[in-house]
């Protein structure tokens, strides 16, 4: 059954088996138990890079597929990722044979954050890059944080660390928790201070609507102790109706031209951005993060602010923020083979399309871009964004889409199309195609592309390998 002792109970190489266990957070987790000395196993169905490859290198093998007799060696523990139904034949099994388990954020909160101070990463957008960012500025502070990342930061190379200091650092996701605990996932993760970037309708799996949306992230708010800290996004309204639900003594804003932190004189250059800070009347000078975007700044500037009032260094937070080396598939140059600039990211939401399309032009002027998008988000494979898709990839030169993935369980009134995305944007006059596989994608950008273009790639997911495939095709004259 499950226990809130079971953490106190559990002894040195006890097993932990994490069923689900190459989601972002899951693989993680895995490697934070491991890193203390448990025996670790796992399970999942459709494993893919780079967690199944972190955790390869970690020495934790994956059992491919979800069996019951994954049960048979008793673990002490399970941990139930949230992909994770009641009917799963392992969790079935779990229960018939009574072996305690728990879920990822109890985990995380009860047994790896503990009575650490909590800085929780949280939004719609910019979460990961963000918690990558404040964990490394965190790092070059000399804080020796632990921390808990939805992606892999290339200064770290995995996506979680046990900490040595008093600070963890986690990315704060609001989609719930377990089958069997139906809250949002930040809920479990003791928040102490809080960055929260943005609020939109997402997760239309979960989540009705955006109210719905908003009172999730306002527990989230409600939480913050008086004593911790509240540093938000002031250009976003739906943060705004949140603000009476703060208790926080330290409560800031910032945005580009507006709230009490600001990022002006913005300048994007081919290796980066260049800003100035203000807060309220004063200049704190000039500074240079390595990407792109306005989001980018945005995410910067909110890892700056939270690092401010917590009495970070600045001495070391501003060259940090300086040399950054970013994160695996988030506007990660894959390489240039023949020429041609390939890029993957993360990008899913229409939002996100648009922010990271618009950095990406702006970085890469007087180049051709192609947008190559994967709908494959339990959000962008329903219609509920069908029409915000135009205006995400407008400012792209063309538009390559592959169908939507995996529908089957999505009634056919509430699909995502592809074809009738291609079709509004042909009637904006913008070149865009659909295609029925990623090796057709592949196909057409090399027939197509020339050198100096940029293929920007998009999926939350693994895309049938086009990443590679495409490498390697564009590198053959």
């Amino acid at each position: 059954m499950s226990s809130d002792n079971i953490f106190r109970e559990l002894k040195l190489g006890a097993h932990i088996h994490l069923i689900g266990i190459c989601g972002t957070a899951m693989a993680s987790l895995a490697g934070l138990l491991k890193g203390r000395g448990f025996k670790v196993t796992g399970s999942d169905q459709n494993p893919y890079p780079p967690m199944s490859t972190q955790l390869e290198s970690l020495g934790i093998s994956i059992q491919q597929g979800y069996r019951p007799e994954n049960m048979h060696s008793h673990p002490d523990l399970v941990v139930v990722g949230n992909v994770i139904s009641a009917n799963n034949p392992e969790a079935q099994e779990m229960m018939r044979l009574k072996i305690p388990y728990t879920s990822l954020p109890k985990a995380m909160g009860e047994f790896i954050i503990d009575d650490r101070q909590s800085i929780v990463i949280s939004g719609t957008h910019g979460k990961t890059t963000t918690t990558s960012l404040m964990s490394f500025v965190a790092d070059q502070c000399g804080l020796k944080p632990g921390f808990l990342i939805g992606g892999i930061p290339k200064d770290f190379g995995v996506s979680f660390r046990n900490p040595q200091g008093s600070y963890f650092i986690i990315e704060g996701d609001e989609y719930d928790t377990a089958y069997f605990d139906k809250v949002p996932k930040f809920i479990h993760y003791k928040p102490q201070h809080v960055i929260l970037t943005s609020i939109e309708f997402d997760h239309a799996d979960i989540y009705k609507d955006l109210e719905a949306v908003k009172a999730a992230f306002g527990e989230l708010v409600n939480r913050i102790p008086k004593t911790g800290t509240f540093v938000y996004h002031a250009g976003d309204q739906n943060i705004q109706s949140l603000l009476p639900h703060c208790k926080a003594n330290r409560c800031f804003s910032y945005g580009i031209g507006q709230g009490d932190f600001q990022a002006e004189q913005i300048e994007f250059l081919d290796f980066g951005t260049r800003f100035v800070i203000r807060h309220q009347q004063e200049l704190l000078g000039q500074f240079f993060i390595p990407m792109s975007g306005n989001y980018n700044v945005l995410n910067a500037l909110a890892v700056y602010v939270m690092a401010s009032l917590l009495n970070f260094p600045m001495t070391q937070v501003v060259p940090a923020l300086r040399n950054f080396s970013g994160v695996k598939r988030r506007q990660e140059v894959l390489g240039e083979p023949g020429g041609i600039l390939v890029i993957e990211d993360f990008a899913h939401h229409p939002t996100a399309v648009r922010e990271t399309l618009r950095g990406i032009v702006d970085r890469y002027k007087n180049r051709k871009v192609f947008a190559v998008f994967e709908p494959r988000s339990a959000t962008s494979r329903r219609k509920v964004f069908q029409k915000d898709y135009v205006e995400a990839f407008k400012v792209a030169d063309e538009i390559l889409l592959a169908q939507a993935f995996d529908q089957g369980r999505i009634q056919e009134e509430d699909r995502f199309s592809s074809n009738q995305l291609a079709a509004d944007l042909r009637a904006q006059g913008k070149s865009a195609e659909t295609f029925a596989t990623a090796d057709d994608i592949v196909g057409a950008i090399k027939d197509h592309a020339k050198p100096r273009d940029v293929v920007f790639i998009m999926s939350n997911g693994g895309f049938d390998g086009i990443y590679q495939k495409l490498l390697k095709k564009l590198a053959v004259n």
